[in-house]
Formats: structure tokens, sequence, C-alpha cells
């Protein structure tokens, strides 16, 4: 959420952005915003000159009894009430103007990085820099779902009856290593330096709102009937939340976590042939890495949050490549944002396993973070990164690591959590 006095002094920016994220259609709400803006900020002068006006006649009133003179203090008595009345409705429109003016700017999206490239979706996204060699083997790689057949690990029927579509029971030697991928992306954190947190799987809706906007909250979250909860469709939703309404000591900053959790989504839309099996699902785990910094850190941040997920993938023999993404494809809330994307040898191309995003104040705005530094309080700077997401990464490493023989071959830094297994062979 855009700060109002910003918005005030940089009208024309405030557009001129606008249409660089191709919403025109939302030009008319600055200028309506700007002039609640004006008519609340005229209520509150009224409204604060009634007050002094009010204190004063008080006063007036006991010098007035004082010298026996009742009636002029009665007439004093009724302009206070008068008074008093018009404060108490004037307090009304304001409050009633105020929440209709922040509904309103939560929906004028976030100021977009002057880098980020303009294109209308993700198509019109820019490739910055591939990472390992992307190889297609003599041999044919079958889908990702067939892979995971030949060990037994996985059932989709008996989920469709269970849960329905957009669900799955991994068993066996996919679900370990399912785990395994976890548990790797977890401790490859906390080597960096970021701190390990399990967070709660379900929010209240003020700090839904608080972390994205309408359109992906109507597009992604799953609510509970019948209470103020929603689940997390990423536990960056419940991190950044861990911060709501808090003053931050400066000192303290960054914070740098990475967190676990599952993660439920409607994924609504129509989904392409590459999206059948585990691809695009309702529930997955995912390990996360969250930062709260100072302003001034962000950008540096940004890069180094994209940059584990890169060394992850590559120590999992894993090609990747990082894609900085175009004005239409950033959600209202982000300012910059860079997906990484793993190669898939048997499409012969590379597909998303991973976003990562600079928030700047949009956030803390909405959320009330902000950090006591020795110049005074300000907002903090959100970032949010994937570590890794099985079982969508899970297609990446099975197609990568695997042998002609139908075997698949677990990387040496992942052997450890496998109980040192070196190779998987199918069961058929």
């Amino acid at each position: 959420m855009l700060d109002m006095k910003f918005l005030r002094e940089n009208v024309d920016s405030v557009k001129e952005n606008m249409k660089k994220k191709f919403q025109e259609h939302k030009l008319e709400l600055v200028d309506k915003v700007v002039e609640m803006d004006k008519v609340n900020r005229q209520l509150k002068q009224r409204g604060d000159d009634l007050r002094a006006k009010r204190n004063a006649m008080s006063k007036e009133i006991g010098g007035l009894m004082a010298k026996g003179l009742k009636d002029e203090a009665n007439a004093v008595k009724a302009k206070v009430q008068a008074m008093a009345d018009e404060m108490k409705e004037i307090e009304e429109k304001e409050a009633k103007m105020a929440a209709e003016i922040k509904e309103i700017m939560m929906k004028i999206p976030n100021m977009i990085d002057p880098s980020v490239p303009i294109g209308k979706d993700d198509s019109e996204n820019v490739e910055l820099q591939k990472y390992g060699e992307p190889i297609v083997p003599a041999f044919e790689i079958p889908y990702h779902t067939e892979i995971m057949e030949r060990f037994n690990g996985i059932d989709l029927d008996s989920a469709r009856k269970v849960a329905g579509n957009g669900f799955y029971y991994l068993m066996g030697d996919i679900a370990r290593l399912h785990s395994a991928v976890i548990s790797y992306a977890r401790d490859f954190m906390i080597e960096r330096g970021f701190t390990y947190v399990v967070p709660p799987f379900m929010i209240r809706s003020n700090v839904v709102t608080g972390v994205m906007s309408f359109a992906e909250m109507e597009g992604m979250m799953y609510k509970i009937e019948g209470e103020d909860l929603y689940l997390i469709g990423t536990s960056e939703h419940s991190m950044i939340g861990k911060f709501i309404d808090t003053i931050l000591d400066e000192k303290d900053l960054p914070y740098t976590y990475t967190s676990y959790s599952p993660c439920f989504r409607k994924e609504k839309g129509a989904h392409g042939i590459e999206e059948r099996g585990v691809y695009r699902i309702h529930q997955f785990e995912k390990q996360e890495m969250i930062v709260v910094c100072k302003p001034e850190e962000s950008a540096d941040w940004f890069v180094k949050l994209y940059t584990n997920t890169v060394d992850l993938f590559r120590s999992l023999d894993i090609p990747v490549r990082t894609l900085e993404c175009c004005s239409g494809d950033l959600a209202d809330l982000k300012c910059k944002s860079v997906d990484v994307e793993a190669w898939s040898p048997r499409q012969k191309k590379y597909f998303e396993v991973g976003s990562c995003s600079n928030l700047t104040d949009a956030q803390a705005r909405r959320l009330g973070i902000r950090v006591k530094g020795k110049d005074g309080k300000y907002f903090a700077h959100t970032l949010n990164n994937t570590v890794v997401a099985p079982p969508r990464m899970l297609i990446a490493f099975l197609e990568n690591n695997l042998n002609e023989d139908g075997s698949v071959n677990i990387p040496k830094v992942l052997q450890p959590y496998m109980g040192g297994t070196e190779k998987l062979v199918p069961k058929k």
C-alpha cells in the first residue's frame, strides 16, 4: 500500500505506474482517493477547530458560573453541546471515509522498480542468466508421474477418490525423496545464517489482506467455514504476519527466516497439458525464505535470496535459469520479482520452480510493521523467496537425474538424507 502523502504529491507517477502494469481500469481510483483524502482532511481540520473552541468555551462556563451569570453560562453550555454533537458526526464521517480510502489504497499497486522490464504478461519476462548445461539425453524421458509409478511412488487415483483432483499420495522411495529434499533445503538455509521456523498454517483475515492483494486472495485462499481463518498458500503469509502491529528495533535488523509449511491453493483457471500430474496441485509442501530489513538493504537481499535458490538447485545437479518478471506479471504488492526456472529434459525447456520478490514497504504499511531508528520510525521492507517446493521440484530432480535403465541418481549432498542411498532402483 502506498503512502497517501506520496500519492498526493505524485499523482502522475502513480498513474504512469498503473499504465506500465496495464491496469488502466484503475486510473480513476487515483483521482477518487485524492479527492476523498482532501475531504477527509477538511473534516479533520473542522473537528480540530471545534475541539479547540469547545475546550476554550468549557473554561468560560466556569468563569460565568463563578460570577453568578447562570443564564449566560447555560447559553455557552448549549453551544458546547452543539459543538460536541457536530464533532461526533464528524468523527463518524471521518472513520467511514478513512475505511473507504484504505480500501481503495489497497487496490492501487506498489511502485515498480525502474529496472523492471515493461510487458503485459509472463511471456514477456526477460532471461537474466543460465546456470549449468541443459542436457537432453539420448533416451526418452517419461512423464514425471510415469517415472514415479515405476517406483510405486505415487497414487493419484486413490487421492481423487479421497479428496478430488489436484491431490496425491506419495509413497516409498519417492515420498522419502520428497522429505529428503525438504530437510536438505532446511539445513542448506540454516548454514547460510537463516533461522528455521515452523509457523501457523492458518491466518486471520487481517493478515491475509496485509500480505496480498484482493485478486490474489480470491484466486488462492481457502476459507475455514464459520471461522475468521484461512489456510495459508505459502508460509510467507504467516511469517510476515508474525510482525503485525510491531515496532522493531533497528539494531535487530535484518530478520532472516527459513520456514517450512504445507501450502494450500485453489489454483483457479484452466491448466495446460504440462500441468497434469503433480505440477499444479491444491496441496504441497515448501521451504521458504523471509527477510525483514531496512529499506536501503532490500535490493542487496533480493539478489542474495534468489542466488540461494540457484545454488541449492545446482548442488542437486539441476540446471536452472533466472527470469526478470515484467511489469504485467508482477502482483500488486511487488516492486520487483525474479523467477527461478529448472531445466526439463523431457519438455526441452525451463519451467518455474520458485519466485523471489521484493515488496519494499507495501506489506509493512498494511500490517503496521515499523522500525525505530535513530532518526525516528519508518516502515520496514519485506522480501520472500522459494527455497524449494516439492513435489514440483521433484519433476526437475527426477528428469535430470534419470538413467536410461530407469534408475535415479542421488547427488552426494542428498545421500545423508536418504540413508546413504546412491541410486534409486525402480520396482517395475
